[in-house]
């Protein structure tokens, strides 16, 4: 079971994410992005290994931006 915790960003910078997920359309929420970020930033800290269908949804997240 994973435990979960607030964190607090200004309303500007959430209101932006949003805007750039709507266009974008590559994260389903807010919360979505916020954690790929940290785990992109962070890095290997936690090996995950992804299944095949997750694994497609990356490279499909990827196209969508351009680096694909």
């Amino acid at each position: 079971m994973t435990n979960y915790v607030t964190i607090s960003i200004p309303e500007e910078l959430y209101r932006r994410a949003e805007k750039w997920i709507k266009e974008n359309g590559s994260f389903s929420s807010v919360d979505e992005l916020i954690k790929f970020l940290i785990e992109e930033f962070i890095g290997g800290e936690t090996e995950e290994v992804y299944t095949p269908e997750q694994e497609e949804e990356i490279k499909e997240r990827l196209r969508r931006l351009g680096y694909l």
